[in-house]
């Protein structure tokens, strides 16, 4: 028995030890689960991959085109209540002495062109009796108002001076949300302010703020006073107007509102080529399918909107479209919800006619609808 562990002992006990370090390195050779960790290595970046290390070439590409606004208007002040007594009403008649005191307010905007016209908000310039325009270089001047859409808060300005600065513009529809962004402005009226963040979301809308919303959102910081500025990408090109933010103690919280320059500039061609805003408009007020009501109608699997209301000798009544219709299809694309069918409609000219998919008490109708121009907003 000795004789054969010693013939056959040490290559068994060699052999086994072999066979568990196989196992314990390839363990899947004998149906075992494997206990390595698998992970995906980056490969080792190059300096063109990086981003860059300073944004300084975007800022002086852009920041020249910033400026800064300085509005001013007067309004009335409430008289003291001794001005109220009828003594003084019999001796001064309607008469009275008014106080008024001047307001002034700070903002940023936009040159869009050469040739003097700017991009703002309308909250900025509203209601003001001057507007003072400060650019970078030092010069000032006074703008006047060309004009302003309410709807989407934005306002055209226009300035006379020589050698103005313009801004280049970018994709706002190409924007991915992690890009970084630049913020430029005049926040408190410090003078101009540059600070960075990233896209933070897209297409943010039913915020409250606007008739028409399409928000670029991003947590680069934006204060009062840069309403009006750029958010510029990487390379200092514009992609949208600096508008609002999110914020309970009325400092910048990282949650600003920027209106894509797409659509910002196709208010800033209406306004300068028509005078206002052309959009078209049917009349009517909708609202969405809940599950319980698009149930009722038979449309679980199908879009639609419910016709809340109908402006009376509108494009939608004309048609003889009523409140309690739910329209299916409105010029052939399914009506998916308010927002997106006002929106198809805004960008519709007046005058076209369109063909609305309808049902009425369960049974289908198609109306032809003339699209009419929407009226200002108060």
């Amino acid at each position: 028995m000795s004789r054969v562990l010693k013939e056959y002992g040490w290559p068994l006990l060699v052999g086994l030890l072999v066979a568990l370090l196989v196992i314990e390195r390839f363990p899947h050779w004998v149906g075992l689960p494997s206990t390595t960790l698998n992970v995906q290595q980056a490969p080792a970046y190059t300096s063109a991959a990086q981003g860059p290390v300073s944004y300084a070439a975007a800022v002086s590409r852009a920041s020249p085109a910033v400026v800064n606004l300085y509005t001013t208007k007067v309004v009335s002040k409430p008289l003291p209540s001794l001005y109220s007594d009828p003594a003084f009403k019999r001796f001064f008649g309607d008469n009275l002495p008014q106080q008024k005191r001047m307001e002034s307010s700070l903002g940023s905007a936009v040159l869009m062109s050469k040739d003097g016209y700017l991009l703002t908000n309308n909250h900025v310039t509203a209601g003001a009796d001057q507007i003072i325009v400060a650019l970078k270089d030092g010069r000032e001047t006074l703008a006047r108002v060309i004009g302003s859409d309410p709807e989407t808060d934005l306002a055209v300005l226009k300035i006379d001076l020589a050698d103005l600065p313009a801004i280049t513009l970018g994709r706002s529809d190409a924007i991915r949300i992690g890009d970084v962004v630049l913020a430029i402005g005049n926040p408190f009226g410090v003078g101009q302010t540059v600070t960075m963040g990233i896209v933070s979301a897209t297409e943010r809308h039913q915020l409250g703020l606007n008739t028409y919303e399409d928000f670029i959102q991003t947590d680069a910081a934006i204060n009062p006073g840069n309403s009006g500025g750029a958010l510029v990408d990487a390379q200092g090109n514009l992609l949208g107007i600096n508008t609002a933010i999110f914020s309970r103690s009325g400092g910048s919280q990282g949650i600003g509102f920027a209106i894509p320059v797409k659509l910002a500039m196709d208010v800033m061609r209406s306004i300068v080529e028509h005078g206002q805003v052309v959009r078209g408009w049917l009349g009517l007020e909708v609202q969405a399918l809940t599950p319980e009501l698009a149930e009722s109608f038979g449309l679980l699997d199908s879009p639609g909107i419910l016709v809340a209301g109908v402006y009376r000798e509108g494009p939608a009544a004309q048609a003889g479209l009523k409140p309690g219709d739910v329209i299916i299809n409105i010029a052939e694309k399914p009506a998916q919800d308010g927002r997106t069918s006002m929106n198809q409609v805004a960008q519709m000219l007046p005058g076209a006619t369109i063909k609305l998919d309808i049902l009425r008490n369960g049974q289908p109708r198609t109306l032809l609808a003339t699209i009419g121009l929407r009226p200002p907003s108060d």
